[in-house]
């Protein structure tokens, strides 16, 4: 059984691992994990897990900035990888970021990851920018990804 869930403290441990074992997660440090839940956060940031026979498997982090979500940290356990769950929590969030008044979700995912790239294309985000060796460790330039929620039809005439 899938679920999708928001995130309480007790996921804490299964955050920090997943992103450990995952190359192209953000590695946050423990603190910056646990400030997801201090009370103050909890209206800045919304922290989705999904889980797999009860077992958390992956998560997103993303806040709103007025009309606009940020994405940011998404990864899924290894073991879970290629089976839709990346896919199905990304739905997810968005559904939530929609139902919420947003308009474009934005991202930023390295330029050599080519499946999160991949996903991203197929829940139709496009190229909007660069920023050039963004990331390091190796030092690589980041894609910004936006995604734009349909809007209602002008009737003409």
């Amino acid at each position: 059984m899938i679920l999708v869930r928001h995130a309480v403290s007790a996921d804490l441990p299964y955050l920090a691992e997943i992103a450990k074992t995952s190359a192209t997660a953000a590695h946050w440090t423990s603190d910056e994990y646990a400030k997801l839940f201090a009370p103050e956060m909890v209206q800045e940031r919304v922290t989705l897990v999904i889980e797999q026979n009860g077992t958390v498997a992956g998560f997103i982090v993303a806040r709103p900035l007025e009309e606009e979500w940020e994405i940011e940290n998404i990864a899924v356990t290894g073991s879970a990888r290629r089976r839709g769950l990346g896919s199905h929590l990304l739905g997810e969030f968005l559904d939530l970021a929609r139902n919420r008044g947003g308009t474009q979700v934005f991202l930023e995912v390295r330029e050599s990851n080519h499946a999160a790239r991949a996903l991203y294309e197929k829940w139709a985000f496009i190229e909007c920018g660069r920023r050039g060796s963004y990331y390091q460790e190796p030092a690589e330039d980041a894609v910004i990804l936006r995604f734009s929620f349909p809007q209602g039809c002008i009737k003409l005439g």
